[in-house]
């Protein structure tokens, strides 16, 4: 049966991964029992005033602990920006420094291998979360310090995107958290970002083809808007032009996976067989070839009834033969409802159609009985 005391100890190492602060280990050791450990080998110190309490590599998620409970303990510090993210399944933006969150006012006098310190003056009990592990900043405010803290633009803008992408922020968690930092470092960025978000943008290609068609005056596609393809199956497409039937897909570089790419062909030629027109793009290409890129869906717009003063021609939106594959205009049927300048030969001008109809003087031999005889009278006289 464990001690009372041994028995704390093992439950704070526990929920600690393993790492403990120097002052959390003096309530149960004394100081002489730790050095004695540490010296031996059997606990390791990555920063002063922390320990690992083994001899082997330390992962990610004890580093994580490293950072902060050497920049002031779970009291003090927090996981914040990337860092935190990651603890809540984050994806695609692995970093090899860990971020921590402290108070403006926190004086920190040494420094912690791999670990990259902020401060804050503005830091409201509603975007802390103590029962992260470790304690962390709440999502929504993570995802702002991440997009603030990037080294460029568009970083902030595709972490905010895949923020969204991923679900595990909301316009409505951002928003008030966004309000309560007016000094926030690109804060205008961000909510433009935010409000990519909300209309669908999952990626920062997305994102830009997006404030591509509001610079360029062309109507807002609805962005992973959702249908289902012939045969059932539900499909999103990345920008679409409902009252247009026009798809816009943007490929990323994993668009070149070769099963990806199938997957396109076939969501593809089932927007083909519908009507859609399909048009695609490079997502290097949205933002070095945008000019090329606005034409293009321009031309895609107005074949398909578009004019820039915002009213369509007729008929907007698409002909339902178009869309559901009933019956065509006269003008693409069958035979039988062409205009007569192109059906068959029954209704041809009489100076095209066939012999029987042609003039007297070009018929047949038994027509022209009167001249023959004539001669034959010639003759006999």
């Amino acid at each position: 049966m464990r001690s009372e005391v041994g028995g704390e100890l093992e439950d704070v190492l526990a929920w600690q991964c393993g790492v403990i602060s120097r002052g959390q280990a003096l309530r149960y050791l004394g100081a002489g029992v730790i050095e004695r450990r540490v010296a031996g080998g059997r606990w390791q110190a990555p920063t002063r005033g922390v320990y690992v309490t083994h001899s082997g590599p330390i992962d990610r998620q004890q580093r994580r602990w490293v950072a902060v409970l050497g920049a002031g303990g779970v009291r003090v510090a927090l996981l914040g920006g990337l860092s935190a993210l990651e603890t809540l399944g984050f994806r695609g933006f692995d970093q090899p420094v860990v971020h921590v969150l402290v108070p403006a006012s926190t004086t920190i006098r040494r420094t912690i291998t791999g670990v990259r310190i902020h401060r804050t003056a503005s830091l409201p009990d509603p975007d802390v979360h103590r029962m992260g592990n470790p304690p962390s900043t709440m999502p929504a405010r993570s995802l702002i310090d991440a997009a603030q803290w990037a080294t460029r633009d568009d970083q902030a803008r595709a972490i905010v995107a895949a923020g969204f992408q991923q679900r595990l922020v909301s316009s409505d968690d951002i928003t008030p958290v966004l309000a309560r930092m007016p000094r926030a470092r690109r804060r205008a960025l961000i909510a433009e970002a935010v409000a990519d978000g909300s209309a669908g943008a999952h990626s920062l290609p997305e994102a830009d083809f997006l404030r591509l068609c509001r610079r360029a005056g062309l109507p807002v596609p609805s962005l992973q808007h959702r249908r289902r393809d012939a045969t059932g199956r539900r499909r999103y497409l990345d920008a679409y032009f409902a009252d247009f039937g026009v798809h816009v897909e943007v490929d990323g570089g994993q668009h070149t996976d070769v099963r990806k790419w199938w997957d396109d062909m076939q969501r593809q030629n089932g927007l083909w067989i519908a009507g859609d027109r399909v048009l695609r793009f490079p997502s290097w290409a949205i933002r070095h070839r945008s000019d090329e890129v606005r034409a293009q869906v321009t031309a895609a717009l107005r074949a398909a009834g578009w004019r820039p003063n915002g009213r369509a021609l007729a008929p907007s939106p698409r002909p339902a033969s178009v869309r559901a594959g009933r019956q065509r205009p006269a003008s693409v049927r069958g035979e039988q409802n062409r205009p007569a300048s192109v059906r068959g030969e029954q209704n041809r001008p009489a100076s095209v159609r066939g012999e029987q109809n042609r003039p007297a003087p070009v018929r047949g031999g038994q027509k022209r009985a009167t001249s023959v005889r004539g001669e034959q009278k010639r003759s006999a006289s």
